[in-house]
């Protein structure tokens, strides 16, 4: 994304109180959060406005691009839209921890734009909501077919209570 998200700003810089509306579009490198990741090389939209302001310039706006991954379940490959409202203070000498800094009459837009995105993707992406997955036996994908494995769930920890639902009383020989 280098380059591709640099705005100049000098007219800003110079009349605070006025506003600049820039539509930016770059590609995307090495964006990736465990399973899910934006594709090097997809094409990254921002429709921004820059406001500019007696201290620094507000930068609102939405960030765009295509996300893929797998589904944490059944493994199949999923994916979408992401679509990020960013609202950021951009500063020559920041004085808020979380300004953007920015030196001159341009703005690198990109480091904004990177973390937006990174910060969006899913964590654990999944097909649908519902989604079975996969037979931990056979691996069968349970979506497609019912293979008729079912997990064993008893815990031998909880034999005494699984013995009193059942019968009403302890079993004597367990301890």
């Amino acid at each position: 994304m280098p380059g591709a998200f640099a705005v100049n700003v000098a007219e800003l810089v110079r009349r605070p109180g006025t506003q600049k509306e820039v539509h930016l579009v770059g590609p995307a490198t090495s964006m990736q959060v465990v399973d899910s990741r934006v594709a090097d090389g997809a094409s990254i939209t921002a429709d921004l406005v820059l406001e500019s302001l007696t201290d620094g310039i507000v930068v609102t706006g939405t960030v765009t691009a295509p996300w893929e991954g797998s589904c944490r379940r059944c493994l199949t490959g999923v994916g979408g839209e992401l679509a990020v409202d960013v609202r950021e203070l951009y500063q020559q000498k920041p004085t808020a921890e979380e300004a953007f800094p920015f030196h001159g009459d341009r703005i690198d837009l990109e480091p904004m734009v990177r973390e937006a995105i990174l910060l969006e993707l899913p964590l654990a992406p999944v097909c649908r909501p519902d989604c079975a997955g996969l037979c931990p036996v056979c691996g069968t994908d349970r979506n497609a077919t019912d293979c008729d494995h079912r997990p064993d769930v008893t815990d031998p920890r909880w034999a005494v209570l699984d013995d009193l639902l059942e019968t009403g009383k302890p079993d004597p020989g367990a301890n």
